[in-house]
C-alpha cells in the first residue's frame, strides 16, 4: 500500500487518484483553493439565491446535528434565509447526537424523518453481510429523504455541506461540482454497488419499504424545481472552523473512540465504530488517517508527526469500542448479529481486501 507524498492518504482509498509526484487528488484540489475568487463564488451564489422562488422555507439543509450542519444553517441565517432542516434518522443516535440535533433546534425549524425501524435494523444487518457496509441505509438516506421532502413540500434548493471529491479525492474533474445531480448521487452517492432495490422481498422487505432509500423520480424532481448544491463551493470549506463556529453555538463534542483523532466528528451514531473498522478491513485506513490528512492540507499537523501517531491507532480492531459511551455487543445486539458472526464477517472482507 503505498500513501501520498504529502498527506497519510493510501492508494487504497475508493476513487483517489495519484499524480506522477505521487500527491493524491485531495491534496492537489486543496491546493487549487488558493487561485479560487471566493468573492465571485459567493456573488454566485447570491444569484442562485435571488432567482429561487420564495415559500414558507427557503432552502432545506440535510442534517445529523453535527459541526458542519451547525455552520451550514447559521451561515445560511446570516444570508437572510429561512431553512428548513431535515434530519433522517440515524441508525443508532447516541446521547450527544440527540442533544445536538436539539440545540440546532433552536435554531431553525427541524423536521425528523424515521423511517420503519425494523426494516432500518434488517438494511444495516444486510450491508454489513453483503458489502462491508453497516451504514448502507444511512449513506443513502441522506441522499434520499431530503430530496423527497423538498418535492413535498416544493422547497426549491437543498444545500449540502463540502463536494466529497474537493475534500477528500476524487476522479479527475469531479473536485469541480457545485451541484448534486441525479448522476452525482448514482455515482457516488454511498450505494456501494447496492442499489435499493437490491433488498427487495430480502427478509421480507418491501418496495414501499425502500421508498425511504430511494430518490424520488428525477421528473418530479425537474417538475418541483428543486436543485442541490454544495455550500463548500461557494465559501471554503474548514471543518474546524466549522466545529468551533457550532460548539459557539452550543453544540456538544467529545472523542468518539480512542481510535479517532477529532473530537468533534461523528458524534451522532455508535455504528459508525463499525463502519469505520470495516473501512480499514477493506482498504487499509481508518477514520484517524482521513482526519489527520484533513489536518496536514491545512498546515495544522506535520506528515511525519501524523505518521508516528497514526501508526498506533490504526489496526487494533473493536478497539473502536466503546464508542460514544456504547459497546460493541450492545451495537450488533440492536441489529440481531451476534458477536461470532461479526468476527466471521470481518474475517471474511479481510480476506477480500
Amino acid at each position: 500500500m503505498n500513501r501520498c507524498t504529502r498527506c497519510l492518504y493510501p492508494d487504497t482509498k475508493v476513487d483517489l487518484h495519484f499524480d506522477a509526484e505521487g500527491v493524491c487528488s485531495a491534496c492537489r484540489a486543496h491546493d487549487r483553493r488558493r487561485e479560487i475568487d471566493w468573492e465571485a463564488r459567493e456573488q454566485d451564489l447570491m444569484r442562485i439565491l435571488d432567482e429561487a422562488p420564495r415559500g414558507e422555507f427557503d432552502c432545506i439543509v440535510p442534517s445529523s446535528g453535527g459541526k458542519d450542519s451547525h455552520w451550514q444553517v447559521l451561515k445560511l441565517l446570516d444570508l437572510g434565509l429561512r431553512p428548513l432542516v431535515v434530519t433522517a434518522t440515524t441508525c443508532h443516535l447516541t446521547e450527544v447526537g440527540r442533544a445536538n440535533i436539539d440545540n440546532l433546534a433552536r435554531y431553525a425549524t427541524t423536521l425528523e424523518v424515521t423511517p420503519n425501524r425494523a426494516v432500518r435494523a434488517k438494511l444495516n444487518r444486510l450491508g454489513l453481510q453483503l458489502v462491508g457496509d453497516i451504514s448502507w441505509p444511512e449513506h443513502a438516506s441522506i441522499f434520499s429523504l431530503p430530496f423527497r421532502v423538498a418535492v413535498e413540500k416544493r422547497i426549491p434548493l437543498i444545500f449540502y455541506g463540502e463536494c466529497p471529491q474537493e475534500a477528500y479525492g476524487g476522479p479527475p474533474g469531479t473536485e469541480e461540482a457545485r451541484e448534486m445531480t441525479a448522476r452525482w448521487v448514482h455515482e457516488f452517492g454511498g450505494f456501494n454497488g447496492l442499489r435499493p432495490s437490491d433488498f427487495i422481498d430480502m427478509e421480507g422487505i418491501t418496495g414501499r419499504d425502500m421508498q425511504d432509500y430511494s430518490p424520488p423520480p428525477a421528473d418530479a424532481v425537474r417538475e418541483a424545481g428543486v436543485r442541490a448544491y454544495f455550500l463548500g463551493q461557494f465559501y471554503e470549506w474548514d471543518s474546524h472552523r466549522n466545529a468551533s463556529v457550532a460548539i459557539d453555538a452550543g453544540m456538544k463534542t467529545r472523542r468518539p473512540s480512542p481510535r479517532n483523532w477529532w473530537q468533534h466528528e461523528n458524534l451522532d451514531n455508535a455504528q459508525t465504530g463499525i463502519h469505520d473498522w470495516f473501512c480499514e478491513l477493506k482498504y487499509g485506513y481508518g477514520r484517524a488517517c482521513a482526519q489527520m490528512s484533513v489536518d496536514i492540507r491545512d498546515g495544522r499537523l506535520k506528515r511525519e508527526q501524523a505518521a508516528t501517531v497514526l501508526g498506533a491507532l490504526e489496526h487494533r480492531g473493536a478497539s473502536y469500542y466503546p464508542y460514544m459511551g456504547e459497546t460493541l455487543r450492545e451495537v450488533l445486539g440492536r441489529i440481531g448479529v451476534s458477536l461470532d458472526e461479526y468476527q466471521t464477517l470481518e474475517d471474511k472482507f479481510r480476506a477480500q481486501a
